[in-house]
């Protein structure tokens, strides 16, 4: 596995990155002292970031969501109190 300096990987990050991602693994190093390894996601990585969804089905919203405290919210800006 190779090695990089900071001020390679910053000058030459795109070329990296498309080499990582396909499997080409390096070190990026400052002043000699390995700091982060990078290395391409699996698809397992990729479908955890997924969020969108995630608990459909284990919530519901009232059909009155957006009316909800409407007249308190009202009374507020209009000055007057419940």
């Amino acid at each position: 596995m190779r090695t990089v300096n900071i001020h390679e990987a910053k000058t030459h990050l795109s070329r990296l990155v498309e080499e990582a991602a396909k499997g080409d693994v390096f070190i990026i190093a400052k002043a000699g002292k390995p700091l982060v390894k990078v290395a391409p996601l699996s698809e397992e990585d990729v479908r955890s970031t997924e969020k969108l969804g995630f608990m459909a089905g284990e919530i519901s919203v009232p059909d009155d969501f957006d009316s909800i405290g409407a007249t308190e919210i009202r009374s507020i800006f209009e000055g007057r109190s419940s």
